[in-house]
């Protein structure tokens, strides 16, 4: 089984992300239950807008679209900036949008059968907020959503310090984010036993 997680920061490689360390919580606990994950950081992709698969001459996202179908485990992490998921990660959701139209060989969304989470950090509140839009933009592509199939981290409301500078509340957002992997690893494999038929 394969999980692609999508770290959608900011910051451009090699800079130091917050998002990715915590994500890396999630991959190790993934990688201990057999799956191989591997991870993007969209940033530092050429992702042209729009809700295509292929914008043409320069876009990267058609290399991510095939990651994200061989891919039975979804990740995406963002931070949150006032209190709402990253304009990446709003970037990344509008270019899967595509995948609504695309069918597999039984005439399925392709997104169907897959399952996918959110991980979140911030030196704000909000977490809840950027979890749900998130997820919800996923459903609707067509992921499945275990229940708790995300972690967040931060201090509580109103500015503070980052993930990597604050060992505060690591424990629990480690705790929860092993829970994460079990139940996206759980719901994956129940899937691959017993997929969504197509309707009709």
């Amino acid at each position: 089984m394969k999980a692609l997680v999508i770290n959608c920061t900011l910051k451009k490689s090699p800079e130091p992300s917050n998002t990715e360390e915590l994500a890396s919580q999630v991959a190790a606990r993934l990688s201990k239950l057999g799956v191989r994950t591997e991870f993007v950081r969209a940033v530092d992709l050429a992702i042209a807008p729009g809700v295509v698969t292929d914008a043409g001459d320069g876009d990267q996202w058609p290399g991510v679209h095939e990651r994200l179908l061989e891919s039975e485990i979804l990740v995406v992490a963002s931070p949150t900036w006032l209190g709402r998921p990253s304009s990446v990660a709003q970037r990344v959701l509008e270019r899967m949008d595509a995948m609504m139209s695309e069918t597999d060989d039984e005439g399925r969304p392709v997104a169907y059968n897959r399952v996918a989470g959110v991980v979140v950090t911030g030196n704000e509140d909000g977490a809840h907020h950027v979890i749900s839009e998130i997820s919800g933009a996923l459903a609707d592509i067509g992921y499945t959503i275990p229940g708790q199939a995300w972690t967040y981290w931060h201090l509580g409301p109103g500015p503070g310090p980052d993930y990597l500078d604050d060992e505060r509340g690591r424990d629990w957002a480690h705790s929860t984010g092993r829970t994460m992997a079990d139940n996206l690893c759980g719901v994956a494999q129940a899937l691959a036993e017993r997929p969504l038929k197509p309707s009709g």
